[in-house]
């Protein structure tokens, strides 16, 4: 995560904010919970503003920041400091949860798009059990019986929607809102509500983990670039010598393919 979401060199002090964090949680203090969402909100920010890229311009990001504080206040509510666990972390995965839900609730994908990544995650299903890899986009279009041109328009279409994302959840297990495992769910420092729930969140990682393995070097470095180095498409493209059009089909590409594969082992 970038330096510019990380508190715990800010102003109020480490010492400071981990006296807030005990007010709040022996005395259930009004004021030190405030304190706490006040210094914890550049975190809505930063991740309403990753929602917001993979969004259509119709999608106001002060909308996203909106539905991602009732995230922010929900982290802050239930985590517990003495796990050990960092608070940015965790509050990320309850914060994105909170703002797909609501884009969710809204229902504002078209069908067509819907129906596009069912195709696609089932052609991929299909090529994969039989090669035992990902497909090509030669490959991939013909058991679409689409053309490889067709096939990047539909990436595009998906990609524009912000449907084929890391926050997506794969894994179809039960459990409490916002905490069903997601693809972007990697970083082991996650707090577990339970020893179950720990035990599924890390065989799902472990699927994860492994359908990441599986994909060609390109595909890999995209994501990497992407959700590590927190770099824009365009910036990618620089680095791959192609164009953002092209890093966004890649992208897009390579995250249905997790979610078909993660979500079929899941099974």
């Amino acid at each position: 995560m970038s330096s510019d979401v990380t508190t715990d060199d800010a102003d109020p002090a480490a010492g400071e904010l981990e006296a807030l964090w005990e007010s709040y949680k022996t005395t259930a203090d009004p004021a030190a919970r405030e304190a706490l969402i006040v210094q914890y909100s550049p975190l809505v920010k930063y991740v309403a503003g990753r929602v917001a890229a993979g969004l259509p311009q119709s999608v106001e990001q002060s909308d996203l920041a909106s539905y991602g504080m009732f995230g922010l206040i929900d982290a802050i509510d239930k985590f517990e400091p003495e796990r050990g666990f960092k608070f940015e972390t965790y509050a990320i995965s309850r914060i994105k949860g909170s703002i797909l839900d609501e884009l969710r609730s809204i229902d504002w994908v078209p069908r067509s798009v819907r129906s596009k990544v069912r195709q696609i995650e089932q052609a991929y299903a299909k090529i994969e059990a039989v090669h035992h890899r990902p497909p090509s986009d030669a490959e991939l279009a013909e058991e679409l019986d689409w053309s490889e041109e067709q096939l990047g328009t539909a990436l595009l279409q998906i990609s524009q929607v912000g449907l084929a994302a890391l926050d997506e959840s794969v894994s179809g297990r039960g459990g409490e809102p916002g905490d069903s495992m997601t693809l972007g769910d990697t970083i082991p420092d996650r707090s577990a509500g339970s020893p179950m729930g720990a035990f599924e969140a890390a065989e799902t990682r472990q699927l994860l983990g492994d359908a990441i393995n599986t994909l060609p070097e390109r595909e890999k470095l995209v994501l990497t670039l992407y959700y590590y180095e927190n770099m824009t498409l365009q910036e990618i493209g620089r680095v791959l010598g192609v164009t953002e059009s092209r890093v966004c089909q890649i992208h897009t590409k390579s995250l249905l393919h997790l979610r078909s594969r993660v979500a079929g082992d899941a099974v």
